[in-house]
């Protein structure tokens, strides 16, 4: 996983800038919300059913091996060939050899957050491999050489006017216009059509590995999974090992939370579940199918006070609800999944002191566990690893003081009050005039970036202090 997350908060400044973008974020910030509460509306027990979910996820973590034997032997039986892969680099390997063995040259991948994480693409293209992502949005971010900026919607930052322009920059189809969305997906699809025909290989990922049958789940909403999928003569289905349920019944009810949190539907155009290569009496279907698993760190994940975070069914809701990530943007983040769960997870799955800037990239709101459909208490977690950044004293000694002498201050509430009542009317005197401090001692990480404003002549508890004195006079 290549990573910058060192430099979160210089990013963070520079997606601010970008008015156009920040327009683009603030609809999103808006309009998703407004959407998923829609799409929630008629949806009855969605709280009984979150429950539900979450301790079948819990169950299954705690069984993790059995379930993981029962898969494998299921998926086997089903003529399907399982991988076992224990980072991305050796993920990677699996599958540039099963290209390699078929003397493969031309992949179509579906959309999958897992080889982003390890990087795939960079990898079989370094072998000498074409690779083509069928996803619209991933096809548009790989024609621009960029990465995703959400887990859901990979495209979300790009505007129509930089879509059209880039498709008219590389696609060499002559003059035309392109003037809407309908122009430019229909040239996405004469592009992507000879890619669909011509592949050798097929890539997808899952959603849900079901122990019960050895089947696999994905959930899409174009149908280029399933061409990727049954086109080729061999698919790859490239996963992690944490997406495994007992049974068919777990997953169609971790679909039903998925989709409404994801996309505001209640159901996406295609779910499919894949049993394995195809049989004798089959019209379609690839004559060999892989199964990939990565661990990547997640068997450390399960034994650590972190496990909940392997909950993720990766819906993208706390990206949507989060403030800082609706300011800023996927690619300050500087790593394959941002927003509150890839706070978390990231350094997780590389180390705290690679990308302990992400942690802190939290206002404590509360909204990403709110909207989790995998009920996973997110700020809780982000807590956790800043208390872990504290004991590895990764955070400048300037800030660890700071807050250490602010929660002895706050367990000393008669010197708290006494200093706070000093203070606060000194700043409303210095201050009264203009109505707000451009810079102020021991301030500078706010005013930096904006204006303090002038408190008022007292304090909260001065003024509840009288507030309640005069009701006891009445």
């Amino acid at each position: 996983m290549k990573l910058e997350t060192s430099a979160f908060l210089d990013k963070a400044k520079e997606a601010l800038m970008e008015t156009d973008k920040v327009q683009i974020r603030d609809f999103i910030g808006l309009f998703a919300p407004l959407a998923r509460n829609a799409a929630l509306g008629n949806f009855d027990k969605f709280d009984q059913l979150r429950d539900h979910v979450k301790q079948v996820k819990q169950h299954t973590l705690d069984n993790l091996d059995c379930y993981l034997g029962q898969f494998e032997q299921e998926a086997i039986e089903n003529g399907n060939r399982v991988h076992f892969a224990r980072d991305g680099d050796a993920m990677n390997e699996i599958v540039l050899s099963i290209c390699q063995e078929h003397r493969a040259q031309r992949v179509i991948k579906g959309k999958s957050m897992v080889t982003e994480e390890t990087a795939l693409n960079d990898h079989l293209i370094r072998a000498g491999l074409e690779v083509t992502e069928t996803d619209l949005g991933e096809y548009i971010i790989q024609q621009a050489g960029e990465t995703p900026s959400h887990i859901v919607g990979p495209a979300l930052h790009k505007t129509m006017p930089e879509i059209r322009q880039l498709f008219l920059d590389k696609h060499d189809l002559g003059p035309r216009e392109l003037e809407g969305a309908p122009d430019l997906v229909a040239e996405a699809r004469t592009m992507l059509r000879d890619h669909f025909l011509n592949a050798d290989v097929g890539i997808v990922g899952s959603n849900a590995l079901i122990a019960e049958n050895g089947y696999s789940m994905l959930v899409t909403n174009e149908g280029n999974g399933d061409l990727c999928a049954n086109l080729p003569p061999v698919l790859i289905i490239c996963t992690t090992l944490d997406r495994v349920v007992p049974r068919a019944v777990d997953a169609t009810a971790m679909l039903r939370m998925l989709v409404p949190s994801a996309t505001s539907q209640a159901i996406t155009c295609y779910t499919s579940f894949y049993s394995g290569p195809r049989r004798s009496n089959d019209p379609d279907g690839p004559m060999e199918t892989h199964i990939v698993l990565l661990d990547n760190k997640r068997s450390d994940i399960l034994d650590s006070n972190y496990r909940e975070m392997l909950q993720c069914i990766r819906c993208g809701a706390c990206l949507n609800h989060c403030p800082v990530y609706i300011g800023v943007g996927g690619h300050a983040y500087g790593s394959v999944y941002p927003g509150p769960m890839g706070s978390v997870l990231t350094p997780l799955l590389t180390s705290l002191a690679e990308s302990h800037a992400l942690p802190n990239a939290c206002t404590t709101c509360g909204r990403c566990a709110e909207v989790c459909p995998a009920n996973i208490p997110l700020p809780d977690l982000l807590r956790d690893l800043r208390r872990d950044e504290s004991l590895q004293k990764l955070s400048p000694a300037s800030w660890r003081f700071g807050t250490k002498f602010h929660a002895w201050l706050a367990t000393h509430p008669w010197l708290y009050r006494t200093l706070t009542g000093l203070g606060i009317p000194l700043l409303h005197r210095l201050g009264r005039k203009r109505g707000a401090f451009r810079s102020l001692p021991m301030a500078s990480a706010w005013t930096s970036h904006r204006d303090f404003p002038t408190p008022q002549g007292r304090t909260f508890f001065q003024q509840y202090k009288t507030a309640d004195k005069q009701l006891d006079d009445r």
